[in-house]
């Protein structure tokens, strides 16, 4: 049986109300979700789970949950996933590198700033 998308993980029902997964690494991997719970905004974590078990850790009588991550441990995870967003294959990083190794879009982008430049003088 394959793993349960980590979107999917929506209990416990009685004090989840929404899951937006800022990273994951897939089957047999790990997930990071911002979830509102209790009305509060808060971290959460689980490992996804695979074919060995597809219910993924933590689990409540056979019901994948996430784990809340303590208060002060929040920011350090936010900082470490939005630094494996951006470093991902198809990630900010690379989108950046390869505009940069465009000549043409350089060249425009180049264009572009310094007529802002000009536009900002004018105006003194």
């Amino acid at each position: 049986m394959p793993y349960i998308q980590p979107a999917s993980v929506l209990a416990p029902r009685s004090a989840l109300r929404a899951v937006d997964v800022l990273y994951e690494t897939g089957e047999d991997g790990w997930a990071v979700a911002q979830l509102n719970w209790n009305g509060d905004l808060v971290l959460g974590i689980r490992w996804n789970g695979g074919q060995e078990s597809s219910l993924g850790t933590p689990n409540a009588r056979g019901i994948p949950t996430w784990f809340v991550v303590p208060k002060e441990l929040e920011n350090v995870i936010r900082e470490r996933v939005e630094t494996l967003v951006y470093a991902q294959p198809g990630g900010l990083l690379e989108g950046y590198s390869q505009m940069s190794q465009d000549e043409s879009r350089e060249r425009e982008a180049e264009e572009w700033s310094e007529g802002l430049i000009g536009d900002a003088s004018a105006q003194g």
